[in-house]
């Protein structure tokens, strides 16, 4: 499938000021989701959590913002993504999510309530379940193998599927400073820099003072309390150019 060439409002650049936006706009809704993520954490001791705080509430934060009516997600392990993207769409009364794994463990940590209507769980590799895809896909988030081989995988084949301005999302790039050698973050930064599409991250080590501006926000408006104890926060944030 091929991008719709329909006419669109151009959204704003995921900047740390348009980020610290939401973030104000979203107050209310956010405190609520991340008190229902921690329960849903503390009710469920064996699922793991493999989104930080800040990497979460920003993929939340811009499914608000962009209002997406099809997420796809590739990868789900226990469902604490999953359950992340549904609590957004739920909150915008609109949207539904595709996530696209070849474990189903996300299933037993979905509550039907939160599903219904809004998920459809595709058991398969990726690369087979999306390829000659129908989706129009609004918002594409990547949590998956976390090599340079799937990751040419997605930049050649699926990326091209998604129109311009979408926002992705792309999981354990930024641990250090750098990307990891041999990983799908360096084959990813490398085709972002062949377009000369600029990206964000909130991480502790690649983006230190981006980190420290929203942990002092968090605080400021009362969102202290941690949902999840991770604090590497290494997810490539950027529109599709």
């Amino acid at each position: 499938m091929h991008p719709s060439t329909e006419p669109r409002l151009t959204p704003a650049d995921i900047t740390l000021a348009h980020v610290e936006s939401l973030y104000r706009t979203y107050e209310h809704d956010l405190r609520r989701v991340r008190d229902e993520q921690r329960a849903l954490r503390h009710g469920n001791p064996s699922l793991k959590a493999q989104l930080d705080d800040l990497e979460a509430e920003i993929t939340y934060l811009l499914v608000r913002d962009s209002r997406p009516s099809v997420v796809v997600e590739i990868g789900s392990l226990h469902g604490w993504s999953t359950n992340w993207l549904l609590r957004a769409l739920r909150d915008n009364a609109a949207g539904r999510l595709f996530t696209h794994d070849l474990i189903d463990n996300a299933r037993r940590n979905v509550a039907p309530d939160l599903a219904d209507g809004r998920w459809t769980f595709v058991s398969g590799a990726a690369q087979e379940t999306l390829r000659d895809h129908t989706h129009e896909i609004d918002y594409l988030f990547i949590d998956a193998a976390h090599t340079a081989r799937f990751a040419r995988w997605f930049a050649g084949e699926l990326f091209p599927t998604v129109r311009p301005g979408v926002p992705v999302s792309v999981h354990d790039v930024f641990h250090g400073r750098r990307p990891w050698p041999l990983s799908e973050g360096r084959v990813v930064l490398s085709w972002l820099a062949q377009r000369d599409t600029p990206h964000f991250t909130a991480s502790r080590a690649a983006a230190p003072r981006v980190n420290a501006a929203l942990t002092d926000l968090k605080s400021a408006l009362g969102l202290t309390e941690q949902v999840h104890d991770g604090c590497d926060d290494p997810m490539l944030f950027f529109r599709m150019p």
